[in-house]
């Protein structure tokens, strides 16, 4: 008897407001048949649960995809674009094509496929929720081998955000290659002011009103 049953992929991204690193989204379509429990957020679990349902997210789901936007991406189309840029890469790698997109925010990217943006969907839609936390456990992943490349910003304890920490550390040493340049920070370095200034996050996807 054939399958009717509608393929949904969620999708998120994780690295919209750090100073460095790339962006990364992912998307994912779970398998009704293999439950995972636990599913949430990944801003809401520890590391080591995150990491353990990574696992079992790429064991059990009927396909998922992670992908990136480089730095050099995120400074030429700004944090928006860029996110939607991996959102993108991230469900062409799916091995299944979808029936439909659920993504978390107010944003699609621009896909032949039908999709729909669901605010607070990292909490709401499971595939989301799997989604998320496959972004962010690959986007750490990547802020610890930068760490190990650039060893003297911290990378590794606060993943590219501007904590009071990272902020001094980048005072101090200026940006490497791994900064985003068009980030108020790390512009405002380059422009040869002292203070990197600190911003707000004024949308669902990063852009930065800067304040003194």
């Amino acid at each position: 008897m054939p399958n009717f049953r509608a393929l949904v992929c969620g999708v998120d991204e994780a690295g919209r407001g750090p100073l460095a690193g790339p962006v990364f989204a992912a998307a994912v379509i779970l398998d009704p048949r293999r439950r995972i429990r636990g599913l949430d957020d990944s801003k809401k679990l520890t590391e080591r649960v995150r990491l353990e349902l990574a696992a079992a997210i790429k064991d059990r789901a009927v396909a998922c995809g992670i992908a990136s936007a480089s730095v050099a991406e995120i400074d030429a189309l700004n944090i928006l674009q860029a996110t939607l840029l991996a959102m993108t890469r991230a469900i062409s790698a799916l091995a299944v094509a979808p029936d439909r997109v659920v993504v978390d925010g107010l944003h699609c990217p621009a896909i032949a496929i039908e999709a729909r943006a669901v605010v607070d969907g990292d909490a709401k839609v499971k595939a989301i929720s799997a989604a998320s936390i496959l972004a962010k456990t690959a986007r750490d992943a990547e802020m610890m081998r930068l760490a190990q490349v650039y060893p003297r910003y911290g990378f590794e304890r606060h993943k590219g955000y501007p904590t009071p920490e990272h902020l001094e550390l980048l005072r101090r040493y200026g940006p490497c290659e791994a900064y985003r340049r068009s980030f108020g920070p790390v512009r405002a370095l380059l422009a040869g002011s002292p203070q990197p200034e600190l911003f707000t996050r004024d949308s669902k996807y990063g852009h930065n009103k800067c304040c003194s």
